[in-house]
């Protein structure tokens, strides 16, 4: 059996978070598979954490969380669905853009704009030492991923990273590693990690996909799953695999799910091309769902402003504390 309080907190700016501190004592999780009935039992080990709800507050407003992605040491824009693991550094990659300036000085223009809680994601080897430039140029300001397990994770937010985001360790080949994911929350806290749920539709229903995009799970985005997820990290960065990299507007189902479904907060990524989108995504999220936009912004050789954005996010901000 489990055992919680529940705490209300009241924050700066007028708003009211809720925040549900649990006790576990040895109990038993599980979640539903919708292709099959199976249940994952396992005795967890006894730990006190913060578990932050998704619905924290009404007033919430959507955030703007930028990104840096960095193929070969060089902030890049790639169609996620052409990678795979032979095509890292070869012409299978289908490359959107591609930067003159560092990781490094992408991060010190988000910390002057106030841009907190965006993401470095390495893709293939070689990059540590261009994300690790980028997140002490912005320290606490952005998560990094790519690469990330049990054993380099505490590494990372020793440098500056505010979060860590894992992909791979925990769904890998297929699978779903539940014993990674508590190997990890044994080495850092909950509260530091994100895990990245690339989704995608089949027959209705959205499922996470491993091998960089190019094997699906039988592991469904769906509300037991989520809210099994939820007690083992603080947010989730969920791209929608069908759309991302290819600026034709968002998913709205998987938005709507997120927004619907999810405990915690989720960074939606996929499809965003203009403020159209963005103010799609605050409606259809409810303030519970976040967002990022990559190929079609200007600052990775699109159309889309990021002056306008920033100003909008700074906008929301003030929305925030007038309510």
């Amino acid at each position: 059996m489990s055992s919680f309080w529940n705490v209300m907190l009241f924050l700066g700016g007028g708003t009211c978070d809720y925040v549900s501190l649990r006790f576990h004592r040895n109990h038993s999780e599980r979640y539903f598979d919708s292709k099959k009935f199976s249940h994952y039992n396992r005795r967890r080990c006894h730990r006190l954490h913060n578990v932050v709800s998704a619905s924290v507050s009404s007033k919430r407003v959507t955030r703007f969380r930028p990104c840096i992605d960095i193929h070969q040491g060089k902030v890049k824009q790639i169609v996620g669905s052409s990678l795979n693991n032979q095509q890292f550094g070869e012409t299978g990659v289908v490359t959107n853009f591609e930067s003159q300036l560092s990781p490094e000085t992408y991060a010190r223009r988000y910390a002057a704009d106030e841009l907190y809680g965006g993401h470095v994601i390495m893709l293939g080897p070689g990059n540590e030492a261009a994300a690790k430039a980028a997140i002490q140029a912005f320290p606490q300001g952005l998560q990094v991923g790519g690469g990330i397990t049990s054993t380099n994770a505490e590494y990372w937010l020793n440098e500056g990273a505010s979060h860590v985001i894992m992909t791979s360790y925990v769904f890998r080949d297929g699978k779903f590693y539940l014993e990674h994911l508590e190997q990890v929350c044994k080495r850092i806290s909950p509260t530091r990690l994100v895990l990245d749920l690339s989704a995608k539709k089949v027959d209705g229903r959205y499922y996470v996909c491993t091998n960089l995009w190019q094997m699906i799970t039988n592991f469904e985005v769906n509300l037991q799953n989520l809210t099994f997820l939820s007690d083992y990290c603080d947010e989730f960065l969920v791209h929608a695999v069908d759309v991302e990299g290819k600026k034709q507007g968002i998913d709205q189902d998987l938005v709507t799910l997120l927004s619907d479904s999810s405990p915690k907060i989720c960074t939606y990524a996929g499809g965003i091309r203009n403020m159209e989108d963005v103010l799609l995504v605050e409606k259809l999220g409810k303030g519970r769902v976040d967002f990022t936009v990559g190929s079609a912004l200007d600052l990775f050789g699109g159309n889309m402003s990021y002056n306008e954005l920033v100003k909008w996010q700074h906008s929301q901000r003030r929305k925030q504390q007038v309510d």
